[in-house]
């Protein structure tokens, strides 16, 4: 390989680790819904690990693309990942129970997310005894990949926890709400993702001073990242 393409294991560490990471989490929401009485997502052909049935062309692919090669390219790693996949279908009247079976198809995609996390931090202990026995190269691959799963997971997690519709933590709030309260909420939806888009990347560039982006990942994620090694026996205190 040669030093001008040295940024192209990290890229494919990087997109793997993201693609599993969405698609899990779209499945998630599939399997839930499904188990708490409604199939809509079964009828569409959403209920699978195949990615390409939950790729959105902006979120999945346009604008994590934009992000993961200009980071390797200016920095040489990946520090940030933001997107999105195509929404799987729910039916909220066909839930046995709407208002709670609606938040826990939501939740279900973050506790997926974090799941992956774990299961991740867990690969670390095989990965480390095979030092000494495995090609050094192999070795760091795959162990950059159990990095790259445990950040994409978090940060999608996370950032899915945002109490603000349509993302995760918006329709949880929905539920929790007072009828009268939740249904002005819901109407939300329609611009969330243009107030997420607004707040996290043109705000920053007019306001000095203001970077939601790094303060979560130096607050937020860093802590929750140091959560997973230490609940899965790898200590603490960042890379």
């Amino acid at each position: 390989m040669t030093e001008g393409f040295g940024w192209l294991p990290e890229l494919v560490a990087a997109v793997l680790a993201s693609v599993l990471a969405i698609t899990l989490h779209e499945a998630a929401h599939g399997y839930a819904a499904l188990a708490l009485g409604d199939p809509t997502a079964k009828l569409a052909g959403r209920l699978s690990l195949n990615p390409l049935r939950h790729v959105d062309p902006v979120g999945t692919v346009l604008l994590p693309g934009i992000l993961l090669l200009g980071q390797l390219l200016t920095l040489g790693r990946v520090e940030f990942m933001f997107g999105w996949a195509k929404p799987v279908p729910v039916n909220i009247r066909a839930l046995r129970h709407p208002r709670q079976g609606m938040m826990l198809v939501a939740a279900a995609g973050p506790l997926m997310n974090f799941g992956l996390a774990l299961i991740a931090g867990l690969l670390i202990h095989p990965l480390v005894a095979l030092d000494g026995t495995a090609p050094r190269e192999a070795l760091f691959a795959g162990l950059r990949f159990v990095q790259y799963a445990i950040l994409a997971n978090l940060v999608l997690g996370l950032f899915n926890l945002l109490p603000i519709p349509p993302l995760d933590g918006g329709r949880i709030v929905t539920g929790l709400l007072p009828r009268a309260l939740a249904l002005p909420y819901m109407r939300l939806e329609r611009w969330g993702i243009l107030i997420v888009l607004f707040a996290v990347f043109l705000l920053p560039r007019v306001a000095e001073g203001y970077d939601p982006v790094g303060w979560a990942l130096r607050h937020v994620v860093a802590q929750a990242f140091d959560l997973v090694l230490t609940l899965t026996g790898n200590g603490g205190g960042g890379e």
